[in-house]
């Protein structure tokens, strides 16, 4: 605002009926005060970049500005003798001011070359300084033609008009580089470049006034309105010194370049028109003078060296693009060949699906395992086709299918269980992982792999036929050294020696756990088989607790742990020895990991359809990627377990089997504190034959959020 204020300000007076005397004065102190304010501007500028960061783009950023400033510095000099030698009188020949000038404009065009933007390439650079040529020449040729056609003819013309004009057309050339700069920068640099190829368009017009001026009446008459020229430059390239800008353009700004097509459109319009004019004078009886043959001669160049450089940086980026468009195109062949190598070969079936669940690709072990051809396959629902009838007969629900919920839901499923129906109608056991495919937040579709199991279930048939087997058969020898050692032990033959004694303590304690270890796994294979007795029927809790309870007093006793009972609440739908079966493993086995003073409490809790039933210990807890596998078959957290607490590793996964067949789930969680907590859910009541059906697919809902901080996994085939 201060700075209008001053340019009206200076208007006013150039245009008031003021003596000359002053209206020089009022010029002078214009041009050499906003000679001296930008050199200061531009100065502070560059001691603020100098502040902020120190880096190569720094330093090219700080020497712009302080040529900037040392420009405003020479052209302050330069009016200093050019404003005394106008009040001494009318130049002949050119003063040392031309001269200031001329560096001062050299100074200003390095200062403008040198500011930082993205990487300009070479031909860049050159045909930004062919469209200031272009563009001043036109001008300038228009000029020549229409306005001082006579002073280009004249042999006594002045040399300041010369020199005014070369000034002219340097001004006019630096305004087009640092517009075009201006469309190049980042938007924080963009005010004061856009102000500064204002300022120097003001030059610009002054300057051709004072060529005009100089030429035609050998003189110039300084304090007229044609002087406002030079202290609105001035006070734009102030303005320009103090506007905000970015003293270190992050990468992320920088503008791409843009096309060279709209500037060759500007400057074959721009000469184009030159032309034109020119032929119209020419047939209305005018000529062309020397100087102006010369300028069009010039502009003619430049516009031809433009194009050429165009071209040429246009090859040279077409083939540089060919290059790496042929290079990006066989190394995605390359990559597209290897993964379709991996999809090929690897042994498990795999195929892909779109959003809607439709079959995109297969792979050959897939179409080998299923019996399909693959344009038999592509197209086709996936859920339809694959997934085969449940035991009752009834497709197999679509939104509980893992396709749609990878898709849906972007859920992962791994090693699920399934039952795949092949070409031929024949079912196939697999176990399944599907994954979503995801882009850009969205599922665009899912990857499933599958494995055909057949083998590996005929091998656990086997397996467990076998285990079955030697656990009938070493129960009978077992039954009877147990009862032999009894009768030992108990004196039947006869009083035993100390030693003889304590060797049949020994090997009647080792027959118990043998005997317990027969009848887990007889357990372990009839629960597999399906030949578990299961007698439902409503049983409450608080019964059944303290059932398990009482039966593991002793073993408490034993190992200094005392067993609480807290809320046993509702009623269970389920079979009373199996449930007691379970909370008697699970309390043992919370007896076993506590130290000698702890605690072990047993509780139950009502929720909805589902009765939770809750052991807590304060135990060591267990490590956090073992909370799942602590349910496997024979699975011991620490090796030294099975000789310093006992056990095989079977209990935990008994009762994982018995709670998923009464319809439950069952899970574990570290505490707060100290210790684990094993909770499991039954039905609360007899379920009706609807839900019946569905009693694999059980979820937990609990009123207390910390009961559920591992979520159980839903069993669905």
């Amino acid at each position: 605002v201060t700075a209008a204020l001053l340019v009206l300000l200076f208007a006013a007076l150039l245009l008031s009926p003021a003596p000359g005397s002053i209206k020089l004065a009022v010029t002078g102190v214009g041009m050499i005060g906003g000679a001296l304010a930008m050199a200061a501007g531009f100065r502070m500028r560059a001691m603020q970049a100098s502040r902020a960061q120190h880096d190569a783009e720094a330093d090219r950023r700080r020497r712009a500005w302080n040529l900037v400033a040392m420009a405003g510095g020479l052209a302050a000099v330069s009016n200093v003798l050019f404003i005394g030698s106008a009040a001494a009188g009318p130049p002949v020949n050119r003063d040392p001011s031309d001269f200031v000038l001329g560096v001062a404009l050299l100074a200003g065009a390095a200062g403008v070359a040198s500011f930082p933007l993205a990487r300009r390439r070479a031909t860049d650079l050159a045909r930004m300084a062919l469209d200031g040529v272009v563009l001043a020449g036109s001008a300038l040729f228009v000029l020549s033609v229409l306005v001082f056609p006579d002073l280009l003819t004249r042999a006594d013309v002045n040399v300041a008009f010369r020199f005014a004009v070369g000034i002219a057309v340097a001004d006019v050339i630096l305004g087009v580089v640092t517009a075009l700069l201006f469309l190049r920068a980042a938007p924080p640099d963009r005010p004061p470049l856009g102000l500064a190829a204002v300022g120097f368009f003001c030059y610009a017009a002054s300057d051709l006034a004072y060529a005009m001026g100089s030429g035609a009446q050998a003189t110039y008459t300084f304090g007229t309105i044609n002087d406002l020229g030079w202290v609105l430059g001035y006070a734009l390239f102030a303005l320009a010194a103090c506007s905000p800008g970015s003293e270190a353009t992050p990468h992320g700004e920088r503008p791409v370049e843009r096309t060279p097509v709209l500037g060759t459109i500007i400057m074959f319009c721009l000469f184009l028109g030159a032309t034109v004019f020119s032929i119209i004078r020419w047939e209305e009886g005018d000529q062309w003078s020397p100087t102006a043959t010369g300028i069009a001669v010039v502009v003619l160049l430049a516009v031809m060296g433009r194009q050429v450089l165009l071209i040429a940086d246009n090859d040279r980026l077409r083939r540089d693009l060919e290059r790496r468009v042929e290079e990006r195109t066989r190394s995605l062949r390359q990559v597209s060949q290897q993964s379709q190598l991996l999809v090929t070969s690897v042994g498990d079936g795999i195929y892909g699906v779109d959003a809607a669940g439709m079959v995109t690709f297969v792979n050959p072990a897939a179409l080998e395992v299923l019996g399909y051809q693959a344009a038999e396959l592509i197209g086709r629902e996936a859920h339809v086709t694959f997934h085969a009838k449940r035991e009752d007969g009834t497709p197999y629900p679509i939104d509980l299918c893992y396709v749609t919920e990878a898709v849906t839901e972007h859920k992962v499923t791994s090693a699920e269980e399934d039952s795949y129906l092949r070409a031929d109608g024949r079912p196939v056991p697999v176990e399944v992982t599907a994954t979503p495919l995801i882009d850009d937040g969205r599922a665009i579709g899912a990857v499933v792999v599958f494995r055909d199991v057949t083998q590996r279930r005929e091998v656990d048939r086997m397996k467990s036929e076998f285990v079955s087997i030697v656990s009938h058969e070493l129960r009978t020898p077992v039954t009877a050294i147990r009862g032999a050692l009894g009768l030992l032990a108990g004196g039947a033959v006869g009083e035993l020696s100390p030693s003889a004694q304590r060797m049949v303590d020994i090997a009647l304690v080792s027959s118990d756990r043998l005997g317990r270890l027969i009848n887990d796994i007889l357990d372990v294979e009839r629960i597999e088989s399906g030949m578990l007795s299961m007698e439902l029927d409503i049983h409450a809790c608080r019964p059944l607790i303290e059932s398990a309870v009482s039966q593991v007093q002793v073993l408490a006793e034993e190992a200094g742990v005392r067993v609480s009972i807290g809320a046993a609440e509702g009623q269970v739908y389920a079979d009373a020895d199996r449930v007691v079966q379970t909370l008697l493993n699970l309390i043992g086995n919370a007896i076993k990991f506590s130290h000698s003073g702890g605690y072990v409490s047993v509780r139950s809790k009502a929720q909805g359809e589902f009765v939770q039933f809750a052991i807590r210990d304060d135990g060591r807890g267990i490590p956090e990627d073992e909370l799942v596998e602590v349910f496997s078959r024979f699975h011991q957290v620490d090796s030294s377990d099975a000789r310093e607490k006992g056990g095989f590793g079977l209990g935990l996964s008994i009762s994982r089997s018995i709670v998923e067949r009464l319809g439950g789930q069952i899970w574990a969680r570290n505490n707060a504190g100290a210790g684990a907590t094993f909770l499991f859910t039954l039905p609360a009541h007899r379920p009706d034959e609807a839900a019946a059906s569905e009693r694999g697919s059980v979820v937990t809902n609990s009123a207390d959020a910390s009961e559920n901080l591992s979520e159980p996994v839903e069993s669905r085939f």
